[in-house]
């Protein structure tokens, strides 16, 4: 049996969402809450499995009140159930801790659903929402790449991805109509910026920070 406490400023939510839990054999709803506050106080007093709430009320919102019954009791899950479907909030909820992101218009089936699947140790996040999820994780990956080569001319990040393809100087000037004293010139440029000590490590740099693929996004 899941113990689950609702969380909304709106009378009229709190009680269908009681209505709705309450037909379900496997939920209990111990108590509910009308603020963020409350809901930390009533998590505190009731130790549900469950937190379903609201994410904008007024005061201290759904997110902040997520982020402390986590640090207080990180074996509550917490649900942020909201009709916000935005970058900020959805991210900002991730990383207080929630266990699962619904957007209020979804049906009774696909809330019960994602209770269900929350209470057996799993996340669920509204597929209406989760192209944001995969944007920002694209995004921040793309940011990582490019700090990783941010000191690099654009002409150093050639070089060096050749270098990582394992090319020699010679071949690096034929390939870029270069001197071969113009690449060793930027072969040790690249060396100094990157920190590393010889064309190995510059070249396991290359990889690891996956500059083909940086390359490729830039193009």
């Amino acid at each position: 049996m899941l113990r689950v406490l609702i969380v909304d400023d709106h009378e009229v939510v709190r009680l269908g969402l009681r209505a709705l839990l309450s037909r379900h054999e496997n939920c209990l709803v111990v108590d509910e809450a009308g603020s963020a506050d409350e809901a930390v106080e009533k998590t505190r007093e009731h130790r549900p499995d469950i937190v379903v709430m609201d994410v904008r009320m007024p005061g201290k919102n759904g997110i902040e009140a997520c982020r402390q019954i986590k640090a207080e009791l990180p074996e509550t899950k917490v649900i942020m159930l909201t009709s916000y479907a935005t970058d900020d909030l959805l991210m900002d909820a991730i990383a207080a801790g929630a266990s699962g992101y619904v957007l209020k218009e979804v049906g009774s089936d696909e809330l019960l659903r994602a209770i269900e699947c929350v209470g057996q140790g799993e996340a669920m996040l509204d597929p209406a929402v989760t192209h944001i999820v995969l944007e920002h994780l694209r995004k921040a990956a793309w940011q990582e790449k490019a700090a990783a080569f941010a000191d690099l001319t654009p002409q150093e990040l050639r070089v060096l991805n050749l270098v990582a393809e394992g090319k020699t100087n010679k071949e690096i000037a034929r390939l870029l109509y270069l001197g071969e004293g113009t690449v060793r010139n930027y072969v040790s440029s690249i060396l100094s910026k990157l920190g590393v000590t010889n064309r190995a490590e510059a070249a396991a740099y290359a990889v690891r920070h996956h500059l083909a693929d940086y390359l490729d996004d830039l193009a």
